[in-house]
C-alpha cells in the first residue's frame, strides 16, 4: 500500500514536471511575440542574412529565459507542493509576473535606450507616469494572467495526450539547435564585423552571444576581414528635416582648436596676446567641452550632439551638417594639423585636410601647421572655413630653443611631479600663445574667429587616468569668439558649451530657420539654456553638469556624484529628472 503511494506520488510529480515543461515552451512562445517588441527601437533586418540570425536568436533566447524562470521559481515548487491546482495557480501568477516585466523592459528599453536593471529601475519609477500611459498598465496584467490561466488548465487537462505523442525530445532539440546556431553564428559575425547581425547584440535583454575575441586574442589571430560586412541602414535622423538656409553674407571662418586647453590658465602671464584678445571680443567664462578627450570633444564641436551619439553607425558615412551645408554654399573647406584617426570616421570628411607630418617634436608639427595655413589663406578667392587643430599643451611640448616665460608658483597644492608639468604646461600655452597671434596677424576683417580647446587638461602623463576624470580642470575651456560686425567687447557669465557653438553660427550667419534641436542638441551659446544640466563625454562613460554638482556615470550605470570642484564626493542619490532627460535626449534623434 505504501509502495503504491509512493509509486503514485512519483507519477504525480511526473505529470506535474512534464506538465512545467510544456507551460514554460509556451510562455517562452509568448515571450518571443513580446520580444518583437524591441524591434520597434532598433529597427527589423534588411536582409535575409539578418532575419535568420534574428529568428534563430528570437526563438532560441526567449526558449531559455522561459525554461530558466520555470527552473528557479517553478520547479522546486513542484517538488515541494506537487499539488496540481496550487502550482498551476502559482504557475499563472509567476508567468504573469515575468511576462509583465518584459513588457515593461521594452518601455524603457525605447524611452531610454536602456534594459531593466536596479539603476534603471530606479529611474524608471521616477518617470513612471510617463512611462505607462492610459489604463493599460491595469488591463493587460489581467488579460496576460487569464490567458495564463487557461493555457495552464488547457495543459494539464490534455498533457496525457501530449506525452504519447513523444515529440518533447524533437522540440528541445529543435529549441537547442536555434539556441547553439544563434551563437556560432554571431562569434562569425563578430570576428567577420557582419553589422547586420552584431547590431542586435543588447537588443533583447539578458543576451551576452558568443564572441571569439579572448581566443582569438590568446592565438595572435587578427579580426577576419569581411568584404561582405552588410551594413544596416540608417537609423539615425540627422538631421531631422531638411535644412532651410538663406545665406546672405559669407563671412570666412576660422576655428583655432586647442588640444588640452585649460580655461584656469587663460591669464595675461602665460598668454598675454589670447588674453588680451580675449578682452577685446566676447569671452565665454563658464564654458564647457563636451567631452574629456579628443574625439568626444571635437565631436560635440562639429556635431553639436552629446557624446551618446558618438558610436552611432550612420555618423561613419555622415559629415556634420554644418561642414556639409557651408560646403553646398560655396565654401572651401580646410583641416590644419596633425594626423587623427577620430570617431566618428566621416567627422572631417568635408575638409581638404592639411596635415602636417608628425615630428619628434608636436610643437614643430604646430608650427607647420600654422605655416600651412598662413599660405592657405592668402591664396583663397572664395569664403572659406578653416580649423586649425594645434596639440602642443597635449603632450607639455615646446619648440627646441624655445625662452618661454618664468616658472611660478601654482595656486593650489600640487605634488613634486605635478608642479613640474604645471609649469611645463605654461610655457607650451605660451608658446600656443605666439602661434595664435601669428595666424590672426593676418587674418580678414570679416572673419569669424573661435578660438577654443578641445578638452581641458590634468598634471598627469597617466592617460588612463585623465579618460576617466570629467573635473573642470579636465573639460573646462576658453572660448574666445570674434564675431563680425560686433565691435563690444562682452563677458558672458553663463554656463555654455560645445554643443552651442554650430547652432549659433547656423542661426546668425547661415540664416537657418529650422529649430536646433532638428541638428543638434538643440542649444546656443548666444543665450543662457533652459536645461539645468550639461552631458560631457561619450557612449561609455559620461558626466552631468549641474549648478552645484558633477554626476559621473559609467555604461554599467554605477555612478558617483561630487562637488562643483570635484574635489568632495557627495552621498546622496541620483536626481531622476535630469537623468531621464539626458537619457531621452540621447534617444531623441533616433527613428522610432
Amino acid at each position: 500500500m505504501i509502495e503504491r503511494k509512493k509509486e503514485l506520488g512519483r507519477d504525480r510529480v511526473s505529470r506535474l514536471v512534464s506538465w512545467g515543461h510544456w507551460f514554460a515552451l509556451f510562455n517562452g512562445f509568448l515571450a518571443m511575440i513580446v520580444g518583437v517588441r524591441f524591434l520597434d527601437s532598433v529597427g527589423t533586418p534588411d536582409t535575409w542574412l539578418g532575419w535568420g540570425y534574428l529568428t534563430l536568436s528570437t526563438i532560441g533566447h526567449f526558449s531559455f529565459l522561459a525554461f530558466i524562470v520555470y527552473l528557479v521559481m517553478i520547479f522546486p515548487v513542484t517538488l515541494l507542493l506537487p499539488y496540481s491546482k496550487i502550482l498551476r495557480g502559482y504557475a499563472a501568477v509567476v508567468a504573469t509576473l515575468s511576462l509583465c516585466i518584459l513588457l515593461y523592459d521594452t518601455v524603457i528599453y525605447d524611452d531610454y535606450g536602456l534594459h531593466l536593471s536596479p539603476f534603471v529601475f530606479d529611474i524608471a519609477w521616477e518617470d513612471l507616469n510617463a512611462l505607462l500611459q492610459g489604463t493599460s498598465y491595469i488591463v493587460t496584467p489581467i488579460g496576460i494572467l487569464i490567458l495564463e490561466l487557461t493555457a495552464a488548465n488547457f495543459l494539464w487537462k490534455r498533457i496525457d495526450k501530449i506525452q504519447k505523442v513523444n515529440c518533447g525530445n524533437k522540440v528541445v532539440a529543435f529549441i537547442g539547435i536555434c539556441f547553439v546556431s544563434s551563437h556560432l553564428i554571431h562569434i562569425w559575425a563578430d570576428a567577420a564585423e557582419v553589422h547586420e547581425i552584431t547590431r542586435f547584440d543588447d537588443t533583447y535583454p539578458l543576451s551576452y552571444p558568443a564572441t571569439a575575441k579572448t581566443f582569438m586574442e590568446s592565438q595572435g589571430v587578427e579580426r577576419i576581414a569581411s568584404n561582405n560586412s552588410v551594413l544596416p541602414q540608417p537609423t539615425l535622423s540627422y538631421p531631422k528635416a531638411a535644412l532651410q538656409c538663406s545665406v546672405t553674407e559669407q563671412p570666412n571662418m576660422l576655428f583655432i582648436t586647442v588640444e588640452s586647453f585649460r580655461a584656469d590658465m587663460l591669464d595675461a602671464q602665460t598668454m598675454p596676446f589670447l588674453y588680451q584678445y580675449g578682452q577685446q571680443n566676447q569671452r565665454f567664462n563658464e564654458h564647457l567641452s563636451g567631452g574629456n578627450t579628443f574625439d568626444s570633444g571635437m565631436f560635440s564641436l562639429l556635431y553639436a550632439m552629446q557624446g551618446s551619439y558618438i558610436n552611432a553607425e550612420d555618423l561613419n558615412y555622415t559629415s556634420p551638417i554644418f561642414t556639409q551645408k557651408l560646403k553646398q554654399q560655396g565654401y572651401q573647406l580646410a583641416l590644419f594639423g596633425p594626423q587623427t584617426d577620430p570617431r566618428p570616421a566621416a567627422i572631417f570628411n568635408d575638409f581638404s585636410a592639411q596635415i602636417s607630418q608628425d615630428n619628434e617634436s608636436m610643437a614643430e608639427t604646430d608650427i607647420i601647421s600654422v605655416q600651412h595655413f598662413n599660405q592657405w589663406q592668402h591664396q583663397q578667392t572664395a569664403p572659406w572655413f578653416a580649423m586649425v587643430n594645434l596639440k602642443s599643451p597635449e603632450n607639455f611640448d615646446t619648440p627646441v630653443g624655445f625662452l618661454g616665460i618664468e616658472t611660478v608658483r601654482p595656486n593650489s597644492p600640487l605634488r613634486p611631479a605635478q608642479k613640474v608639468l604645471f609649469n611645463q604646461y605654461r610655457q607650451s600655452l605660451n608658446f600656443i600663445d605666439g602661434q595664435i597671434e601669428a595666424m590672426l596677424a593676418d587674418v580678414p576683417a570679416n572673419t569669424l574667429v573661435i578660438i577654443t580647446g578641445v578638452n581641458g587638461k590634468l598634471f598627469s602623463s597617466n592617460h588612463a587616468e585623465s579618460r576617466s576624470n570629467y573635473s573642470p580642470a579636465n573639460v573646462q575651456v576658453p572660448l574666445i569668439v570674434n564675431w563680425p560686425g560686433y565691435d563690444k567687447a562682452k563677458d558672458v557669465n553663463y554656463r555654455t558649451s560645445h554643443y552651442g557653438i554650430v547652432p549659433a553660427i547656423m542661426t546668425q550667419l547661415m540664416n537657418c530657420t529650422n529649430p536646433a534641436r532638428e541638428y543638434s542638441a538643440g542649444r546656443s551659446i548666444l543665450s543662457p539654456n533652459s536645461e539645468t544640466w550639461t552631458y560631457v563625454g561619450n557612449n561609455r562613460q559620461f558626466a552631468i553638469y549641474q549648478q552645484n554638482e558633477i554626476t559621473v556615470i559609467d555604461r554599467h550605470g554605477k555612478y558617483r556624484i561630487y562637488n562643483r570642484d570635484y574635489d568632495k564626493r557627495l552621498k546622496k542619490k541620483i536626481g531622476a529628472p535630469e537623468l531621464i532627460q539626458v537619457m531621452r535626449e540621447g534617444r531623441r534623434l533616433y527613428n522610432n
